[in-house]
């Protein structure tokens, strides 16, 4: 791995232009833009109304502690994979990461039964088989499809970087097969796999990765995650932040520059083309290419003029949902927290069978509740880094995300962070003594460790990364979503662009594709000669240069 400068490539002011393209947003999908533009010699300059960039890939401190706000495990980061050589490219080999371990989820269901995700497809196989005895055939049914129907994606994702005219008849005739599996909905095709509810409970146990249940979610999103983490997850060195830091580093060795603290309030349109930006004070930054990766709805909703939302093209990303928001219990340690359980695999706490039970119901402030979250999520960053120092107090973190209603915080919304009330805190200060309690009851030998614990909510997502909604995915990844013919990466406005998981697939890995997809749109030659040799499957044997 090769070492970077040093100096972190963003700041609340930077370099004049020109610019050959302005980026909104610095999630995944928009430093993937960026830095797949920056490789091809375009200066960029990336606005980010957060202090700190990164979107979901950033992190915090608290005294003693670091957190990561949204990156848990990642799949396909090695050469095997093209995510991973694609990334390891556009950070110019700044990047590096750990495997999380022979296993990456360990998934716990009532009456004491786990069951272990590893990092083999051959292995999983073999867990499945010995968990279900009886459902051989229909184990290797879903095996099977699950590695089809991800197969069939590719095309799928190729159609999208084409305009909307060309990309609907390519979707016709390359992305037939993909668009099919896409309008199939999980449930239905476990339940015509198997009976036996216990199994389909477990098939479907990793909708948490994506934000839909199976009655709602498209199989090829289920699919997908199945083939993502199929050899195992891995987790950034050094921290999530190290994205940014890598990304965003090939960005400024370019020319180009990220600014923070800089909110966009429009996109500038004139004479039916994108020409730049107007910030929130009024100032107006110009490029020829405008690339909004802060997602589709929001796009929609925030970012364009009244003239341009009254287009067909705005109405129909305006239909589609938002993914689930999410609560997230940050949890600091002073001790040994492995001889108490924890690891670096990820461990999922089921309550019930059922994986239909989308959102904890936290009741309200005016109707308070005493329910239990059906699934906690639960994640202990610290034990993923292999350089983190624990130090002689043995420091250690933890997070534990479960989803919730959002209507149950709608009253909060657009309130600045710790001037949201005494309601609000008294409110977040119970659902913060219950998560804990409940966590507690799954993994008690940590309970004297604890030293610090905060509760964020969705309205603090949305302070801080700005989805709609608080979604933690963007839009829900459901049939209708992937039917729309508006979700690509070149918009129907010249000059305008869409990047990130919106218009694409969900998570780390989708946000980047979605991304990769946007800079081939903005410069198709140039992107597509720069991806070409990292699509070709290498030399298993040659490690990375």
């Amino acid at each position: 791995m090769r070492e970077p400068s040093g100096e972190r490539p963003w700041g609340k002011r930077g370099p004049d232009g020109p610019w050959d393209a302005i980026v909104i947003g610095s999630g995944m999908g928009g430093m993937t833009t960026a830095a797949a533009l920056a490789r091809v010699g375009r200066r960029v300059l990336i606005l980010e109304q957060h202090y700190t960039p990164g979107g979901f890939t950033h992190t915090f401190r608290r005294p003693g502690y670091q957190w990561d706000v949204g990156v848990h495990a990642v799949g396909e980061v090695t050469r095997h994979s093209m995510p991973g050589r694609i990334l390891h490219h556009l950070s110019e080999g700044h990047l590096a990461w750990a495997s999380l371990g022979p296993v990456y989820d360990e998934f716990h269901f009532p009456d004491g039964f786990r069951i272990d995700f590893p990092d083999s497809p051959e292995q999983f196989a073999r867990n499945l088989e010995l968990a279900f005895p009886n459902e051989i055939e229909a184990i290797d049914d879903y095996l099977r499809f699950v590695r089809r129907v991800a197969g069939s994606m590719k095309s799928y994702y190729l159609t999208r970087a084409l305009p909307k005219g060309l990309g609907t008849l390519a979707d016709r005739v390359l992305a037939r097969e993909a668009e099919r599996y896409l309008s199939m909905r999980t449930k239905d095709v476990i339940a015509e796999l198997t009976d036996d509810p216990k199994l389909r409970a477990v098939l479907a146990a990793q909708w948490g990765y994506y934000g839909s249940v199976p009655s709602r979610s498209s199989f090829a999103m289920q699919a997908l995650v199945v083939r993502h983490f199929s050899h195992g997850g891995y987790y950034p060195i050094g921290g999530s932040q190290r994205i940014a830091e890598a990304l965003l580093g090939t960005v400024a060795r370019a020319g180009g520059f990220t600014r923070i603290a800089t909110d966009v309030k429009e996109v500038l349109i004139e004479k039916k083309r994108a020409v730049g930006v107007r910030l929130e004070d009024g100032e107006e930054i110009r490029a020829k290419k405008i690339v909004s990766a802060v997602g589709a709805l929001s796009t929609a909703r925030r970012l364009l003029p009244d003239d341009v939302r009254i287009q067909s093209w705005v109405k129909e990303i305006e239909t589609l949902t938002a993914a689930a928001a999410h609560v997230c219990l940050y949890i600091g340690f002073k001790g040994d927290i492995r001889e108490a359980g924890a690891g670096s695999a990820n461990k999922w706490f089921y309550e019930t069978w059922s994986t239909e039970d989308a959102a904890w119901d936290i009741g309200a402030v005016e109707r308070p509740t005493t329910s239990r979250a059906p699934v906690l999520y639960t994640s202990f960053p610290s034990l993923k880094d292999p350089s983190h120092d624990p130090g002689p107090e043995k420091r250690h973190t933890g997070e534990v995300v479960t989803f919730v209603p959002y209507e149950a915080f709608r009253r909060w919304q657009g309130t600045r962070w710790k001037k949201r009330g005494e309601e609000y805190e008294a409110f977040k200060a119970d659902l913060e003594k219950r998560l804990l309690a409940q966590f507690l009851e799954h993994m008690p030998a940590l309970a004297p460790m604890i030293d610090y614990v905060e509760l964020s909510t969705p309205v603090s997502t949305e302070t801080f990364v700005r989805p709609v909604l608080g979604s933690i995915y963007g839009l829900e990844p459901t049939p209708e979503r992937f039917r729309s013919t508006s979700l690509r990466p070149r918009s129907p406005v010249p000059g305008l662009y869409l990047s990130g998981s919106d218009v694409a697939t969900v998570g780390v890995v989708g946000a980047m594709m979605g991304g990769v997809l946007a800079a081939v749109a903005v410069d198709p030659v140039r992107v597509g000669r720069l991806l070409a040799p990292l699509i070709r499957r290498p030399d298993p044997h040659r490690p990375f240069e």
